[in-house]
């Protein structure tokens, strides 16, 4: 079976809202989140993604956590590992994602939970919100 990693980030603004995007191709709600490109970092990656998928700039703060599935792509099964980070808004607008979004803006917490297509996300997001809560 092949094997990806990628990289992503749960951004929080000043307002404590979190950064969702919802995938063109699938419609799922998720974190933006994309492949590690050749030589680079798990942390590049997931600061590049969120610039490229949800329109901002952000800074790491900590690693939250993984997610880790299975899908099927062309009929050959892809078991993919997602690292996510804890990211803090710095700036830019979530209307600037790009073509692999069809769209992508600031959730509170709650609506984000309800918000969020998979299980492991909602999990993830519970993390994150613990981190950030100290």
């Amino acid at each position: 079976m092949k094997r990806e990693f990628s990289a992503g980030g749960i951004v929080f603004n000043k307002k404590g809202e979190v950064l969702l995007t919802k995938h063109s191709q699938n419609h799922h709600w998720s974190f933006p989140k994309g492949l590690i490109d050749p030589g680079q970092t798990f942390q590049e990656a997931a600061v590049r993604e969120v610039k490229e998928e949800g329109g901002v700039e952000a800074k790491i703060l900590e690693k939250v956590g993984y997610s880790k599935f299975i899908y099927t792509f062309e009929d050959e099964k892809i078991f993919k590992v997602v690292t996510y980070f804890l990211m803090e808004y710095i700036s830019g607008d979530p209307k600037d994602h790009d073509w692999e979004m069809e769209e992508a803006g600031w959730y509170e917490s709650d609506k984000a939970l309800e918000q969020l297509t998979f299980s492991q996300d909602k999990t993830l997001l519970k993390k994150a919100l613990e981190i950030r809560n100290g």
